[in-house]
């Protein structure tokens, strides 16, 4: 096995993240290319400038997920499986560096056994020399009831203590150089959930340092009137003064990413949604931090390793002919880790009988989740009116006065149940059988 170089890092506790001093490295040239090399016992390891990054956060594994009733397990699973895929990418992207944006766990009290099944993914990872950083965030928090604590998670990967294949920065560890990949990692990372200052605060990389400054941080960015309750808050502005590369977000289960000033920075998201209504979630980041002629470049590419799929179907009512269609056609959609989001449009039909509700019942168990509404509406009456002194003229002509006026007032719910009624109404005074 090749000698692996040992971790240089220095704990500066308090809230001092200044960066260490870079190694003295030697300088080759190959095809007129200048690639740096770190001398090792009797072999050397040459890398190009280019560095790539997979990125993820919010994995939150050990969910209860108590709202979901009997698909609890399963959505655990789910989660579960999102991460082996994330690390099943890093390891077919042949990338250099996974970095785990906090809440990798859903609470610290998880079983050891939940614990060492990450611990074999990590593995995986460090078995193939790709190196891993993780951070706490606010639900695996570092307190002193951490699950980090309680539990050496590079040791039951099999890593030595001083090894860099597997790295947990902590507030006594807030920073790792990794100079076989002339980077640097730092995170600050607080003993309680609530940070008592920015994480950024004061925080600036000295120019002096490695090539690929990389920040990893688990809140959220200042929005005024947004974020103010947040545990953990740093500023777009705190971001552009930081002279990072590239700055790795957990917390925001939905993916995004964006600049401040020369820092790209971005939201993994979740590797699996955690709500049924978190649709930007499902993704890891792939980072590719490269420079040329002086000028750096990040280029974030979102990669989907989740399950769960989110999709909305529009249906025409008046295609329509009874409710048994409507649910052969969209069992045709099953799936079980589908969300469908299901809106009937247009004019619907006085025959047709629809029970959104019994619906969802009917069809249910298909789908991670269904969600039927019925947006149509009931047409007016067409045509010449029945004469105004018969029951059914004078019952349109009334209800249908009502709909005019509750419509121009902007009332559209009691508009559509005065709808709903002139529908039922007509059908009855034609001598069609209704049910409720």
């Amino acid at each position: 096995m090749r000698a692996e170089p040992r971790v240089g890092e220095r704990g500066h506790g308090g809230s001092s993240l200044a960066p260490n001093r870079w190694r003295t490295e030697n300088r080759i040239a190959i095809d007129g290319v200048s690639i740096r090399a770190r001398r090792q016992s009797t072999t050397w390891e040459m890398r190009p400038g280019m560095l790539r990054l997979l990125h993820t956060a919010d994995v939150h594994l050990g969910a209860r997920h108590a709202d979901m009733g009997e698909q609890a397990t399963a959505q655990r699973e789910r989660q579960f499986d999102a991460f082996r895929a994330t690390v099943d990418l890093a390891l077919a992207e042949k990338v250099d560096l996974l970095l785990i944006a906090g809440d990798l766990f859903d609470s610290n009290t998880q079983p050891r056994r939940s614990v060492e099944r990450v611990a074999g993914e990590l593995k995986r990872l460090a078995d193939a020399a790709i190196r891993t950083v993780i951070i706490p965030g606010t639900h695996d928090v570092y307190d002193r009831a951490s699950i980090y604590r309680a539990y050496d998670l590079p040791g039951l990967a099999g890593q030595p203590p001083d090894g860099d294949r597997i790295v947990l920065l902590t507030p006594e560890r807030p920073e790792v150089e990794l100079p076989a990949l002339d980077a640097a990692v730092y995170g600050r990372v607080f003993e309680t959930k609530r940070a008592p200052e920015s994480p950024l605060a004061g925080f600036h990389v000295a120019p002096d340092g490695p090539t690929w400054r990389i920040g990893m941080i688990h809140g959220a960015i200042a929005i005024p009137g947004k974020t103010d309750a947040d545990d953990v808050v740093v500023t777009p502005e705190e971001i552009e003064a930081s002279g990072l590369d590239y700055l790795a977000l957990g917390h925001w289960h939905s993916t995004q990413s964006a600049r401040a000033g020369n820092v790209t920075y971005a939201y993994s998201g979740s590797p699996e949604p955690l709500a049924l209504d978190q649709d930007r979630a499902g993704r890891a980041l792939l980072v590719t931090l490269d420079q040329a002629n002086g000028k750096k470049t990040a280029k974030v590419e979102e990669k989907r390793v989740g399950r769960i799929k989110f999709a909305r179907l529009e249906i025409d009512a008046g295609t329509l002919s009874s409710q048994p269609a409507l649910v052969e056609r969209l069992a045709a959609e099953a799936d079980p880790d589908l969300v469908l989001d299901v809106r009937l449009t247009g004019v619907r039909p006085d025959e047709l009988d629809l029970h959104p509700e019994e619906v969802e019942g009917q069809l249910g168990a298909r789908f991670l989740k269904l969600r039927l509404r019925d947006n149509s509406v009931v047409a007016l009456t067409e045509g010449p009116l029945a004469p105004a002194d018969t029951i059914l003229g004078a019952f349109v002509r009334d209800l249908e006065a009502r709909i005019g006026e509750r419509e121009t007032a902007g009332a559209g719910s009691e508009a559509a149940e005065l709808r709903d009624g002139l529908r039922l109404g007509r059908l009855l005074l034609r001598g069609h059988e209704v049910s409720l």
